[in-house]
């Protein structure tokens, strides 16, 4: 029964996500999760009669997406990323600090809605879409502040890839190795398509083959991981600050994500099975799959939102994103300088 219920909402969701998803493949820097968010919008200001979809489109656009980051887990080989880690840890930490730090401090100066700040803040900082979808079932984001933060991401995306190559020219980063650059695209793009195309770039310019983009996708993988202890504070967070209606404190059990340990598991599985000699190349299409639930989940929340609505809140959570992406891009350059490695 509840399947049929969902039924209709669901293919209408997946009818908007399998172009979507080719799309992001025929160009990875826009994305599917951004195209299917606007051709959800579009399609959603002709649907007049929503009462049989609704229940479909809300369990694509929450079930779904905690789906999604469950078989992302897949994706992390703990062995390869502990061994980065060491290296570009105390960047990835500081870049991730200097961005909520900001996101808490700008979400009072321009006065934005918390769960919009925390999203830009985690989204920015962490892996974009991906950290958005863990934390935004987590603090409770509607559709409408999930496709605001979405946005926002993706355009600081499209600019880093462009404008980072150019930048490190510029500021003079080794071009022997790729290793300053590699780093510095993986901890300040958040988005694993930005990141591979600003390390390809790199590569291309300085004949380097895969050097850079092995790095950067590496030390990229390696923040995701962050989304395990930001996903659980926040979910403590919540549990001080929430009340039920009748005025009792909400409980940990309540909120707690717990598709979250889930994604641990899926990761210690994927290492124990690497370490036993089975190829990554197994773990790819669950990979897949992930990505394509994101994006099938992305075209929900496109459908729930009012893209007039998004337009005329939109331009203090971009100034927001702006001001996380500025510091984290400092923070990184100046973190790797400190650490000598630039």
């Amino acid at each position: 029964m509840q399947i049929q219920k969902n039924l209709k909402g669901l293919l209408l969701c997946l009818s908007l996500s399998i172009p979507s998803w080719y799309f992001g493949k025929l160009f990875p820097l826009i994305g599917g999760a951004v195209t299917a968010i606007i051709v959800g919008m579009f399609i959603a200001t002709f649907i007049k009669d929503r009462k049989n979809l609704d229940p479909g489109i809300k369990f694509t656009s929450k079930k779904i997406l905690q789906w999604a980051v469950v078989l992302l887990g897949f994706g992390l080989n703990l062995g390869v990323i502990i061994q980065t880690g060491i290296q570009s840890l105390p960047i990835i930490i500081s870049t991730i600090a200097i961005a909520l730090i900001t996101a808490m401090l700008f979400c009072k100066v321009f006065s934005i809605p918390n769960k919009i700040a925390t999203l830009v803040g985690v989204g920015s900082s962490i892996c974009g879409g991906s950290a958005i979808a863990a934390t935004a079932p987590v603090v409770n984001a509607d559709d409408e502040e999930v496709a605001q933060a979405i946005s926002v991401v993706f355009f600081f995306n499209v600019v880093a890839a462009i404008v980072f190559p150019p930048l490190g020219t510029m500021l003079g980063l080794d071009t022997l190795t790729g290793t300053p650059f590699g780093i510095f695209a993986g901890t300040a793009v958040n988005d694993t398509s930005s990141v591979t195309a600003a390390a390809a770039t790199w590569d291309s310019m300085w004949g380097l083959g895969t050097a850079t983009l092995d790095k950067a996708v590496t030390v990229k993988l390696t923040r995701t991981l962050a989304i395990i202890p930001i996903t659980l504070v926040l979910a403590f967070y919540q549990t001080k600050q929430a009340q039920q209606p009748d005025g009792s404190k909400v409980s940990i059990k309540q909120i707690f994500p717990f598709f979250i340990l889930f994604f641990i598991a899926a990761s210690i599985i994927t290492t124990l099975a690497v370490n036993s000699g089975i190829s990554e190349s197994v773990f790819k299409p669950i990979k897949e799959l992930s990505k394509f639930f994101i994006v099938m989940a992305m075209s929900a929340i496109g459908l729930n939102t009012n893209i007039v609505k998004l337009i005329k809140t939109g331009g203090k959570p971009l100034l927001l994103g702006f001001c996380c992406w500025v510091s984290i891009t400092i923070v990184s350059l100046l973190m790797q300088y400190y650490l000598g490695l630039w």
